[in-house]
């Protein structure tokens, strides 16, 4: 029986999505709830699993073209589970099937090579689109992944040493040897790259350009000595992990100590509505994450009333799923405050643009030795600056200076989180 295998319902607010790429070519067999290919929406990847097992008969739409709901992807040639594999198909020529009911124009979709199976979907699409062997490609990504800029870099290494042909020798008329400053200058490869963007990127953009258009963004800083937290973490961190199955990390005691500010200064979790201030009073904390299709920010719900090792475990697992490109529209949706460390990746100072519609971001950032006066004499602490940067238009200088000065106080001395002080 032949079975069609169309576009599933896409998440409220979505109307279309990109094909990135096919895990199946006609003719090979497939497993029920196997992925047979990913689409990439504004927010997330999406995946298509099989119905039953079978053998791909025939594709009917190529790999970067925009698809609806409901729209046919491919069908499927069902058979019994441990049945022999059907004669493979001829590759069909496939679809790609435009925004429009316009008559849909034909082309070849290209295989994708076996040793693709850890391929991010942005990557997968780019070694599709240039006929590359993934594995050829030195992978960089966790557990041998391998990522789009893995594939970039490719690319580049692989232009650059089969560039443009050497210039044809020019006779010499005399014997005589060039001079030093006769020599010719000697150039390297000139090359260029143009690689599309990615939904996720260019809804990124979009959202970015929308706050700074929207938003009297203005963004002030502070520092804090976390001698106090890594001396609790130091103590404590081998039975945490015992206890809760997870590491003690930073972040838990960033959300929390975010939390106490919060509840101090309202209006920084607030939101502009019209011409009317929204006052939360629920704490859902968003915490970016950097993931090779571009920054996501996952939601953590209710953080106030979590605890460190909830909230541990839900941020490790919120990074995971968004860099496996598995995590939830609804994982991304809400949230009043954004946490973003740019720590992580050696930041010392920035200053992040506010997520909208929420009306102010916390921005952590590396944890560095520096010489500070502590009591009248110089020490050596482990210092970090903080930035928040905030709608101006609701919030007030000295509002947020004060919200720093409590993010401050609360990680100089982690015992008022406990404490409720």
């Amino acid at each position: 029986m032949t079975i069609e295998i169309r576009v599933p319902p896409l998440p409220e607010s979505i109307t279309d999505a990109t094909l990135v790429g096919w895990h199946k070519q006609p003719g090979e067999s497939v497993a029920r709830d196997e992925n047979l290919a990913d689409l990439e929406t504004d927010k997330v990847v999406l995946e298509v699993p099989a119905p039953a097992n079978g053998v791909v008969r025939e594709l009917k739409v190529a790999s970067g073209a925009t698809v609806t709901a409901g729209q046919l992807l491919a069908l499927l040639e069902e058979k019994a589970a441990g049945a022999p594999a059907v004669k493979a198909v001829d590759a069909a020529p496939v679809t790609a099937a435009p925004a429009t009911a316009a008559p849909a124009a034909t082309a070849p979709v290209a295989a994708v090579p076996a040793a693709a199976a850890k391929l991010s979907p942005s990557a997968r699409r780019l070694v599709e689109e240039n006929r590359l062997d993934a594995a050829a490609i030195p992978a960089s990504g966790r557990d041998g992944r391998l990522t789009k800029a893995d594939v970039i870099g490719y690319l580049g290494e692989r232009t650059t040493t089969s560039g443009a042909p050497a210039a044809p020798a020019a006779a010499a008329p005399l014997a005589r040897a060039p001079l030093p400053h006769e020599a010719p200058a000697v150039r390297g490869a000139r090359t260029e790259q143009r690689v599309a963007m990615t939904r996720l990127r260019q809804r990124i953009a979009q959202r970015l350009i929308e706050a700074q258009a929207t938003q009297a963004l203005l963004t002030t800083f502070n520092e804090v000595d976390l001698t106090a937290v890594q001396e609790l973490r130091a103590r404590h961190k081998d039975r945490f992990e015992r206890e809760h199955g997870v590491k003690l990390g930073f972040m838990s005691f960033f959300v929390r100590s975010a939390i106490e500010a919060l509840k101090r200064f309202p209006v920084v979790n607030a939101a502009v509505d019209g011409t009317d201030i929204l006052y939360r009073e629920y704490y859902d904390i968003g915490v970016a994450v950097s993931t090779d299709r571009g920054l996501i920010v996952p939601i953590v719900r209710d953080a106030d009333a979590k605890s460190f090792a909830t909230l541990e475990k839900e941020i490790a697992a919120y990074a995971t799923r968004a860099r496996d490109g598995t995590i939830a529209l609804e994982d991304l949706t809400g949230g009043t405050f954004t946490i973003t460390n740019g720590g992580v990746f050696g930041s010392l100072l920035s200053t992040p643009i506010v997520n909208a519609p929420q009306s102010a971001i916390l921005g952590m950032h590396k944890i560095q030795e520096r010489p500070v006066v502590v009591s009248g004499a110089i020490a050596v602490r482990p210092m970090m600056y903080l930035a928040l940067t905030y709608d101006h238009r609701i919030i007030d200088g000295r509002e947020a200076v004060q919200f720093l000065v409590a993010v401050k106080e609360s990680l100089e001395d982690p015992g008022r989180m406990l404490l409720g002080l």
